[in-house]
């Protein structure tokens, strides 16, 4: 499953099985270390600050209670976090599960029209169509079929704020920024450092932080400290599934998980795709529960948990992460606060430092060889964020890179019959 060559999917095998025999707490003690807490500390960050936002920002707007916004992110971290962390232990590789962004995004409006419960009654709608998805083996399919330089090029369009806000962080808060990339910078440099750049720049920023006050977390309100999940009952809604299912869906299969699972890829992992399909299923089920929405495999987090390290190794991140997500959820209104406190740039220029080699990575292997009309207009659409019927445009992004790669470069489709290529390694080549 993790070995560097990637197996072309068969149709044997629809369930897609571990590596045996199974990790045992020995082999997990000797695989762990500092890097891979310190990665999955900043996968468990970036989720806990800017994504949550996202989910109060439309929660609120949408006439949400505080206790169901505490469910709701009780539910994305706590059963997601239990997700990711057995995920990562039984095959033995990163795969880091949280909540999809653009899905949050598309519940907003829909929210002006359907009540929560015909919205929630929608979430489990989606979890059947994912299940069925999933185990019809069709998403692995079309997955194989998709050549990896246009959905890269997806990929680098979505990753690329994180450079830009890397570079606005500069430009609006050097106080706080410029500390944490110079040191980034100092330690890169030597080939031994005495401790990962990005501990010491995440470390350099808290101090920064704490030293010029710029802490400000907000008035404690009712919710308390700890999550108390908050159980809906669905209401079936014939408009809620045809306006939020299928988009729903989308977000999920296509833009989250599309991303994630190439961002693996691009490290040389070999996720199991039906099996990650049929666990959003039956998670985004278990979520809507407690009123949180559909499950997904996450492409930032993955990316961070993969940023560093040893390929082998990097598995033990994603159940740091899985871990802390568990232990975030339960303390869900109290962590919330805390995270939100921060100020922007200290999340922006962590993120930002964090996937520069991601987003390199990314540009490589779109620009690189094959497809790179159609990866360039993939590029582009996505970039323009253009939403139509409710999908946002890494999905219309997708579609327009292959149509152009489809009409003007077909011999490169001939050259690459065996569907998903090993994508290269900044740092590794071929």
């Amino acid at each position: 499953m993790t070995s560097t060559g990637l197996r072309r999917p068969g149709r044997r095998d629809l369930i897609e099985h571990p590596p045996r025999p199974l990790t045992g707490p020995r082999q997990l003690r000797r695989d762990f270390g500092p890097l891979y807490a310190a990665n999955g500390l900043i996968g468990l960050i970036f989720a806990a600050t800017g994504p949550v936002a996202v989910i109060l920002a439309v929660g609120s707007r949408g006439g949400l209670s505080p206790a169901e916004l505490a469910s709701w992110i009780f539910g994305v971290f706590f059963l997601n976090g239990l997700l990711t962390a057995g995920a990562c232990w039984l095959y033995r590789q990163p795969l880091a599960f949280f909540w999809t962004i653009p899905g949050t995004v598309l519940v907003g409006p829909a929210l002006t029209h359907l009540s929560w419960p015909e919205v929630v009654g929608a979430f489990y709608g989606t979890s059947v169509l994912m299940l069925l998805l999933g185990l019809s083996g069709w998403v692995r399919r079309a997955m194989a079929a998709v050549p990896m330089p246009i959905v890269m090029g997806m990929v680098a369009a979505v990753f690329l704020r994180f450079g830009t806000d890397l570079v606005h962080a500069l430009r609006d808060d050097l106080m706080i920024a410029g500390p944490m990339v110079a040191v980034f910078i100092l330690l890169s440099v030597r080939p031994r450092a005495w401790a990962p750049p990005i501990i010491v720049a995440l470390l350099v920023g808290a101090v920064v932080i704490a030293v010029t006050g710029r802490f400000t977390p907000g008035p404690a309100d009712a919710t308390g400290l700890l999550a108390a999940p908050v159980w809906q009952a669905p209401v079936w809604s014939t408009q809620a599934m045809i306006e939020l299912v299928v988009p729903l869906a989308i977000t999920v299969l296509v833009v989250q998980n599309g991303q994630g699972i190439a961002v693996l890829r691009a490290a040389h992992h070999d996720p199991p795709i039906n099996v990650l399909t049929i666990a959003c299923g039956l998670w985004s089920a278990l979520a809507a529960a407690v009123g949180a929405i559909s499950t997904c495999l996450t492409g930032p987090t993955n990316a961070l948990l993969t940023a560093s390290g040893e390929r082998s190794r990097q598995y033990t991140a994603g159940i740091c992460c899985g871990l802390l997500a568990m232990v975030f959820g339960l303390f869900a209104p109290a962590l919330t606060r805390l995270m939100l406190a921060a100020p922007a740039a200290f999340i922006a220029t962590l993120a930002g430092l964090a996937m520069l080699r991601v987003l390199q990575a990314a540009f490589v292997t779109a620009f690189r060889t094959r497809f790179t009309l159609g990866a360039l207009v993939t590029f582009m659409v996505t970039v323009a964020d253009v939403s139509i019927l409710n999908i946002g445009g890494a999905f219309w992004g997708l579609l327009a890179g292959l149509a152009v790669s489809f009409l003007l470069e077909r011999p490169d489709f001939t050259a690459s019959r065996a569907g998903w290529s090993t994508p290269p390694s900044p740092e590794r080549g071929r």
